[in-house]
């Protein structure tokens, strides 16, 4: 095949060497503008998650919202106005899936969708027999649709961002997040590379960070060149794989060019990391305070603007040994006993509440960062969601699902409906509506016609 001559060349110099690109600069390889960078705050979704059900008979608010005497909730009572509480909401769809309570409500959690057939983990008892197989989770979760819908208007940092706090493992029992069926997305537990991959850039010395940035251009003008001397030995199948793979890395170089010019609250974070430990069972504070400050320092540096954290998993084994009033025993452990467990319920009741008190803490950070006549809270919404509904019976009926800020004033917040049941897909489908990526069901159309009603100002 005859060799091709290249039609442009994108010379510069980096280092002291000169670098040639043998591809022509394209405005698809153009940062594209961000409403930060517009002066425009944009809207952000975050996920937040706890396992192993809750108190159903405490969790709601009362009639008034007034949530100051609150046993679960009396951290949130400052922001009570900006709060939405879903009774009455069930996982209808993990009732027909494969695998355990705690497998079919996480995998469904957030795609609506039945897990796959598989024989990657076993249900119950593996040994006895009776052996269950399954797979991942069948579908797109809604955080990564609405996050691959924005990507087509803008570019951030970020596609999305999902932490996690001491989930260690992987499995059907600890991931909520999928980029398509059998696709699961696992969330970044180590707080200390976090923090240098989301705020390296954020130096105040403008030097250094352009140093970051040729460093960064440099090795991606490097792979590009290498591949465009494969072109003309290849046929057109390949080549197609080529241009989309040399598109992957146009995207990439895009992201990572994405610069910042947000407002005085865009700045490198004070974090109290934790070091290498992590990982340990006491550690599960710590790292989850630290997780909450870059979270909502990514958002407000526009890193993204879909975001998940994840406290551990389901069937979660936490042992709160720094909430003085629970017996040292795993969380897991504490769900499973009888409702007429006095000690057992107490412990679940501080849990629910020290819970409660981080979610406090991180609408509190979030409701103190001004964007125009707004906060970074208000033009956000925030969903608290779980699993299971209660821990002893494994029920996905009446999930403990809480919204928080108003999404721009989309969500009227400061409200407590009961939904008598209604499939949590409608809820996925509100969402959508919300962030402005509408669809009309998400996930297994039956449990999903159209959004839930009453949500909206």
């Amino acid at each position: 095949m005859k060799r091709i001559k290249r039609r442009a060349m994108l010379k510069g110099t980096i280092f002291g060497g000169t670098v040639a690109i043998g591809l022509p600069m394209l405005d698809a390889m153009l940062p594209r503008t961000s409403a930060a960078q517009a002066g425009t705050a944009p809207k952000r979704i975050v996920f937040w998650f706890t396992a192993n059900g809750t108190r159903q008979d405490i969790w709601s608010p009362p009639s008034n919202m007034d949530l100051s005497g609150h046993p679960l909730h009396a951290a949130l009572a400052p922001l009570s106005d900006k709060l939405i509480f879903l009774d009455g909401v069930d996982q209808a769809v993990a009732y027909d899936s494969i695998g355990d309570g705690h497998q079919s409500g996480m995998a469904c959690l957030l795609t609506n969708a039945e897990i796959l057939p598989g024989n990657l983990f076993c249900e119950g008892n593996c040994d006895a027999g009776n052996e269950q197989y399954v797979g991942w989770g069948g579908g797109q979760s809604v955080d990564q649709f609405i996050a691959s819908e924005i990507e087509k208007d803008v570019f951030t940092k970020f596609k999305s961002l999902e932490l996690g706090v001491q989930v260690r493992s992987s499995s059907v029992w600890s991931r909520m997040s999928y980029s398509g069926p059998d696709q699961p997305v696992p969330p970044r537990e180590d707080p200390n590379q976090n923090f240098t991959d989301f705020f390296s850039d954020l130096d105040s010395d403008p030097f250094a960070l352009q140093l970051i940035q040729r460093r960064r251009k440099s090795v991606l003008d490097a792979v590009m060149d290498e591949h465009a001397a494969f072109q003309n030995r290849l046929g057109y199948d390949d080549r197609q794989k080529l241009d989309r793979h040399l598109q992957s890395i146009r995207d990439l170089e895009t992201r990572l060019a994405v610069t910042t010019n947000f407002g005085e609250a865009c700045v490198t974070p004070e974090v109290a990391l934790p070091g290498g430990t992590f990982t340990q069972n006491d550690m599960y504070p710590v790292t989850g305070k630290a997780q909450m400050d870059m979270l909502v320092m990514a958002l407000a540096c526009d890193l993204t603007r879909v975001a998940s954290l994840q406290w551990s998993r389901s069937v979660s084994g936490v042992r709160f040994n720094w909430v003085p009033q629970v017996y040292d025993e795993g969380h897991h452990g504490l769900s499973h006993y009888g409702d007429g467990d006095a000690n057992a319920m107490a412990d679940l009741l501080e849990i629910n509440k020290w819970y409660s008190e981080q979610f406090a803490y991180l609408l509190g950070l979030m409701d103190g960062i001004q964007e125009g006549d707004n906060t970074l809270l208000d033009n956000t919404v925030v969903v608290w969601v779980n699993e299971l509904g209660k821990g002893n019976t494994h029920t996905r009926r009446d999930i403990p699902f809480m919204l928080a800020g108003g999404c721009q004033g989309y969500f009227r917040t400061g409200q407590h409906i009961d939904f008598g049941g209604e499939p949590h897909g409608k809820l996925l489908v509100s969402l959508t509506h919300a962030m402005d990526k509408p669809v009309n069901t998400f996930g297994v159309p039956q449990y999903s016609q159209g959004p839930l009603s009453g949500l909206t100002t």
